[in-house]
C-alpha cells in the first residue's frame, strides 16, 4: 500500500512540474497507453474482442477518448493559427475513429490512431526537449554559467 501511495505522489508532482510541451507529451502517452490496452483485449487467433473483454475494451477506447478531448481543450485556436486548427481536426477524427472501433470492434483503426498518435507524440516531446534546452541556453549567461 505504502508503495502506491509514493507511485502516486510522484505522478502528482510529476504532473504539477512539467512544462506545457511535457503536459502535452504525457497526454499522448495515456492516449497511447489506453490504445494500448484496448488492441491486447483482442483475441490474436480469431482476430476478435472475446465477450469477457468487451467491457474493459470499450473502457479503453472511452478513457483514450476522454484524454484526446483533453487535448483538444488544451489547443489555444487564437494563438495557434493553422496548427491548432490541423490538430483540432485530426483530434475530431480520431475520435469519430475510436468511436466506430468500439462500436464495431474493430482493431484496425485503433491501429492507424495509436500510429498517429505515437508519432505526434514524438514531434511533440522533440519540439519540448528543444524548448527546454534552448531555454537553458538562454538562462546561462543570464545566471553566470560557463560550460
Amino acid at each position: 500500500m505504502g508503495f502506491q501511495h509514493a507511485y502516486s505522489a510522484y505522478q502528482h508532482t510529476a504532473v504539477k512540474t512539467a512544462s506545457q510541451g511535457k503536459l502535452v507529451v504525457m497526454l499522448y502517452e495515456g492516449a497511447i497507453k489506453q490504445l494500448t490496452a484496448a488492441e491486447k483485449c483482442f483475441d490474436l487467433v480469431a482476430g476478435k474482442v472475446p465477450a469477457h473483454e468487451i467491457e474493459k475494451f470499450g473502457n479503453h477506447i472511452m478513457k483514450a477518448q476522454e484524454i484526446i478531448g483533453e487535448l483538444q481543450t488544451s489547443l489555444d485556436m487564437e494563438k495557434g493559427g493553422q496548427i491548432a486548427q490541423n490538430l483540432m481536426s485530426l483530434y475530431v477524427y480520431f475520435n469519430r475513429e475510436l468511436m466506430e472501433a468500439n462500436i464495431n470492434k474493430d482493431k484496425s483503426k485503433i491501429d492507424f490512431v495509436h500510429t498517429m498518435l505515437s508519432q505526434l507524440a514524438e514531434a511533440w516531446e522533440t519540439a519540448a526537449n528543444n524548448t527546454a534546452n534552448a531555454a537553458a541556453v538562454t538562462a546561462r549567461p543570464a545566471l553566470n554559467i560557463t560550460g
